[in-house]
């Protein structure tokens, strides 16, 4: 799906903007890139930008025109923060990005996409606007609606990106010993937290915590607040050694006894 899809700048000013966009790009494992008629392309200050995504800007497509650089498009998005006269499909980011995925999955054959921006300080032009299918909106906050170039770039991509993840869950980027965050230890199972919880019950009795008389509802938040943290194993041989501890300690006559039942 990503490796289908262009990004399409139109009469970029700032060469240092392009090279941020490559960076965002980058970053999300796109790498079409197509610049209609920018105002100073190669450039070092759009190289500086880059910081490291200089093999985006060395395959970078420059054209003349918007026309040259959808050809072969089939399906072309513009990005927009206008409101038409004449109303126009008009989607969010994440809408965007689910409307391509289906559009990729439904066909047969690569469908060709064509995220179209327009310049820093105008955007796209009501006729650019007029050749793309539909256009999309970031939703930014309405008292400071301005984003920079390259962080457009990277919220579209960014939904791209994930969208594509969504469609392919057996990818190795799905899996999550791909980003170093795998759990290392095996969930406690349902016995063994039994288990803790009658020991924690039992605990709780002998420093006077709980009175077995009159419970009220302590146990059964104490259920739901460690159940909602999944422990493992080693988590759940931890609180169980923290409380023959205290228990270890409280028989020994080192703590003095408390009254109460607390919840």
């Amino acid at each position: 799906m990503l490796a289908s899809v262009r990004i399409v700048l139109v009469n970029t000013s700032h060469p240092g903007n392009i090279g941020g966009v490559a960076r965002a790009m980058k970053n999300m494992a796109i790498s079409k890139l197509v610049l209609v008629d920018p105002k100073e392309f190669p450039s070092e200050k759009a190289t500086a930008r880059a910081s490291g995504a200089t093999d985006i800007l060395e395959g970078a497509e420059v054209v003349p025109t918007l026309e040259q650089a959808l050809e072969g498009c089939q399906l072309v998005v513009g990005a927009s923060a206008r409101s038409r006269h004449i109303p126009w499909p008009v989607v969010n980011p994440r809408e965007m990005a689910q409307q391509v995925a289906a559009v990729q999955k439904d066909s047969e054959t690569e469908v060709e996409v064509a995220l179209v921006f327009g310049r820093e300080d105008r955007g796209l032009t009501n006729e650019e606007l007029h050749r793309c299918h539909r256009h999309v909106h970031i939703p930014s906050n309405p008292d400071f609606s301005s984003l920079n170039l390259a962080a457009a770039v990277q919220v579209i991509c960014y939904e791209l990106r994930m969208a594509a993840l969504a469609e392919d869950p057996a990818s190795e980027l799905n899996d999550a010993s791909h980003w170093g965050t795998a759990w290392d230890i095996e969930s406690a199972t349902a016995d063994e937290l039994e288990r803790f919880f009658e020991h924690l019950e039992q605990a709780l009795i002998d420093i006077d915590f709980l009175d077995p008389e009159n419970p009220r509802q302590l146990m059964t938040r104490l259920r739901r607040l460690y159940l909602r943290t999944h422990p493992d194993k080693v988590e759940v041989g931890i609180l169980r050694g923290i409380l023959t501890a205290t228990q270890k300690i409280q028989k020994n006559g080192k703590v003095k006894k408390q009254g109460g039942n607390h919840v």
